[in-house]
């Protein structure tokens, strides 16, 4: 019974069937019988096994484990500003004044292009001081950030250096659940440089609790592909050795890799990737609506066949929405052809665009499917739109008149949200010029040629300051 089986395994291994040797070239998965609903919209992938797509994962491994580099940085802070009256009597001002002290930290990265530039997460860079950088070959670099984005979680780092290998992008919204992939990182709790770890992808378009109240823009690859700390930035890799994810995050209840793993899609990335080396700063297409998932209540009220999609709760008015004539109880069903099943989908989807590109949006309305072509605006474009609760865009903040003055009613992502402004703010004063209306902050912003300079009172009374550069 033992030799049959191993002959059995040995048949099934070599590629060989009941049937015949299956050809790489043409093989193709039969059609499942009985399927409910009849098999039309059914499909079926066909099979090319070329040299990137072995059937094991030695073409991936090998092609992109050069491209992943370790990243080590040094935080410097200050520590508290207490001066101890004690020291400073006996031992002067060089006691009084507060010390620094340098953490350091690690993480991962991608070499995205041959002349220096590296995809990290913004999470491994944030506040650091210094970044170096070590390649696949023991060779390291000074590493700058060329430029951040906390809302999709992605950074840019430079070395100074030519030739080196890179791990070319891939499509993710062509993933598939079940798709092979290997994550590639350096998890250094374990001091383990370049380690490859396989597993599927388990789920697409997931998001996490955030509990920070900023905003994030999130659709991650899920997956089982075992990742830790250090791992962060590194590369997820389908079998053809491409680029489809920057790993970001673990849920665990200790701190290590327990079954699930997330990772940024490489079409975001990319495209954020390419505005931060381009721009210096990211291009954001805004549609210029809020929207809730469309649950049992809302599908019932519009009798709709599911609950794929999102209710469009309010569309601002002058907005990239508005002006293509999307409504209040709108269900937005896909955006240029891809489904968007959820809030995430959506993010994820408009994150691909600039401003002044256009796209077509199917919506769900009266019962019956309606398609729009929406040309989408920046945030600085999107300034001076009102929504229905009177608030007004402000380089992705809302703002409203007040007894008092100009209030900062939220902050979404934008300029006003790098600068540091915060909900409840009053506005007092735009580059020095006293402001009293919201009209008043965007007439006195739009003059402006650099920069623009708020200074503002905090709900508990004391003041506040912060601006920012003009695109």
């Amino acid at each position: 019974m033992k030799n049959v089986i191993t002959v059995l395994l040995s048949i099934l291994l070599s590629g060989i069937t009941a049937f015949g040797v299956v050809k790489a070239s043409d093989r193709i998965f039969p059609q499942p019988e009985n399927v409910s609903g009849g098999t039309e919209n059914v499909e079926y992938r066909t099979v090319n096994l070329a040299e990137s797509d072995y059937p094991d994962f030695t073409y991936a491994a090998e092609s992109a484990v050069n491209a992943v580099v370790y990243v080590e940085v040094t935080v410097t802070s200050k520590q508290s500003d207490y001066i101890n009256p004690f020291f400073q009597f006996f031992f002067g001002d060089e006691f009084s004044q507060p010390q620094q002290r340098q953490q350091k930290g690690s993480g991962s990265g991608v070499i995205i292009r041959p002349d220096g530039y590296i995809v990290t997460n913004n999470h491994v860079v944030q506040n650091a001081t210094e970044v170096k950088v070590t390649l696949y070959d023991d060779r390291s670099f000074d590493a700058t950030v060329v430029g951040t984005d906390p809302v999709t979680d992605v950074a840019i780092l430079k070395v100074d250096a030519t030739g080196l290998p890179t791990i070319p992008f891939g499509d993710s919204d062509k993933l598939r659940l079940g798709e092979w992939v290997i994550a590639i990182g350096s998890p250094l709790s374990y001091n383990l440089r370049s380690t490859i770890t396989a597993g599927i992808v388990s789920a697409k378009g997931r998001s996490m609790p955030n509990n920070t109240g900023e905003f994030k823009i999130e659709s991650f690859i899920q997956t089982d592909a075992a990742v830790n700390p250090g791992n962060s930035g590194g590369a997820l890799v389908n079998k053809s050795g491409e680029l489809v994810g920057i790993n970001t995050a673990i849920i665990s209840q200790t701190g290590s890799y327990s079954g699930y793993s997330f990772a940024v899609p490489s079409n975001i990335v990319k495209k954020i990737a390419d505005d931060l080396i381009d721009y210096g700063s990211v291009k954001r297409a805004v549609l210029g609506i809020t929207m809730s998932p469309v649950d049992d209540k809302i599908a019932k009220e519009l009798k709709l066949s599911s609950r794929s999609g999102v209710y469009i709760n309010e569309v601002s008015k002058g907005s990239a929405a508005d002006a293509a004539g999307l409504k209040k109880g709108d269900v937005l069903i896909s955006i240029d052809g891809v489904k968007t099943p959820s809030m995430a989908s959506v993010q994820e989807k408009i994150n691909n665009y600039h401003p002044g590109d256009t796209a077509e949006v199917t919506v769900i309305r009266d019962g019956k499917a309606k398609t729009v072509r929406v040309t989408f605006l920046g945030a600085a474009a999107a300034n001076g739109t009102v929504d229905e609760a009177g608030t007004v865009a402000f380089y992705g903040a809302r703002l409203k008149d007040g007894r008092d003055g100009v209030e900062i009613v939220s902050v979404g992502p934008g300029k006003m949200l790098d600068a540091g402004a915060e909900a409840g703010v009053i506005i007092k004063s735009v580059n020095d010029e006293p402001v009293s209306k919201t009209k008043d902050v965007i007439s006195v912003a739009s003059k402006a040629k650099r920069t623009v300079f708020i200074q503002g009172i905090k709900p508990d009374g004391k003041y506040t300051w912060f601006g920012f550069g003009k695109e």
